[in-house]
């Protein structure tokens, strides 16, 4: 963030990966979603984008890096945001995103420190992509629950990130590559308090349960083993929600820490737009041994 005067600051990000489907045009969606999603985390408004693209120079056809480009910008516009460039380079695999720059109020800047003890933990979007989308690749994920993933992966935060500015927010993060257990524990431990995470309130994408057994993707195995020392699983919950704990999310929702009281009112207003898997997942307590308890 750059303060340019005392009411507005611009806000930078970027972020890009390798095609998480196989469609070209749903891929540049999910893409620009996600790169997007920092600035709403933090409460900013995106305003401006610069594609990022890796493409090989043979073997693929122009047909498809158009369209990419082309998913990539009408989710941009959706967000009311404007495409002004952007920068290619030869690779041997293909990698899109976007650089976003956002305008953020200075004095309502949200960031993911400040968690209070009282406060109640809300996700926007439910959790497993991962998990599906590495069943995806190996041709093991039914389409209704591929059609419900993309659906979540293109959503925009836009609408979470809205309401919750009418709240005293204490903290925020959006859930991507380290999971709602990396990016929890990253906000607990800055925040020095812990969070208590409830199993049964977790919104799960369809099939997310069923397949978190057999398809846990390579990131969720590097989360566990890196964050794991930091989380506590009860005896009593099951191991395939222990495994979506971990589970590296693709534009997935935001975890927003707030009083109680406002909690429900933020809860309620995300339904009524329309969001009915946004949820309730835990409370923060006082600073414990694990900066995650999952009971």
């Amino acid at each position: 963030m750059y303060q340019l005067r005392d009411d507005l600051a611009i806000v930078n990000t970027v972020d890009f990966f390798t095609p998480v489907v196989d469609d070209p045009f749903t891929f540049g969606q999910i893409a620009a979603a996600n790169a997007l999603s920092d600035i709403y985390a933090m409460g900013g408004i995106p305003q401006t984008a610069l594609n990022i693209l890796c493409w090989p120079q043979t073997g693929l056809p122009l047909e498809m890096l158009e369209q990419i480009l082309r998913g990539g910008s009408e989710k941009a516009g959706e967000a009311g945001v404007f495409v002004i460039g952007g920068h290619s380079v030869a690779d041997e695999e293909v990698k899109y995103g976007m650089a976003v720059t956002g305008v953020i109020d200075p004095q309502r800047i949200i960031r993911n420190v400040g968690a209070r003890v009282g406060d109640a933990l809300l996700l926007s979007k439910p959790l497993g992509t991962g998990i599906l989308m590495t069943a995806f690749k190996r041709d093991q994920l039914a389409v209704d629950y591929y059609t419900a993933a993309v659906r979540w992966m293109t959503q925009l935060n836009a609408i979470a990130a809205q309401a919750m500015l009418k709240y005293e927010v204490h903290a925020a993060t959006d859930i991507t590559g380290f999971g709602l257990a990396g990016h929890g524990a990253k906000m607990a431990d800055a925040s020095d308090v812990s969070f208590i995470i409830d199993e049964s309130d977790l919104p799960l994408l369809p099939g997310a349960l069923e397949l978190a057994k057999e398809h846990v993707p390579g990131g969720g195995k590097r989360n566990r083993e890196f964050f794991g020392p930091a989380v506590r699983i009860s005896e009593e919950v099951a191991d395939e929600i222990a495994t979506i704990l971990f589970d590296p999310q693709t534009s997935g929702g935001l975890l927003i820490s707030l009083a109680e009281k406002d909690a429900l009112a933020l809860l309620a207003d995300l339904q009524n737009s329309g969001n009915t898997e946004a949820a309730i997942v835990g409370r923060v307590v006082p600073r414990e041994r694990y900066s995650i308890e999952l009971i």
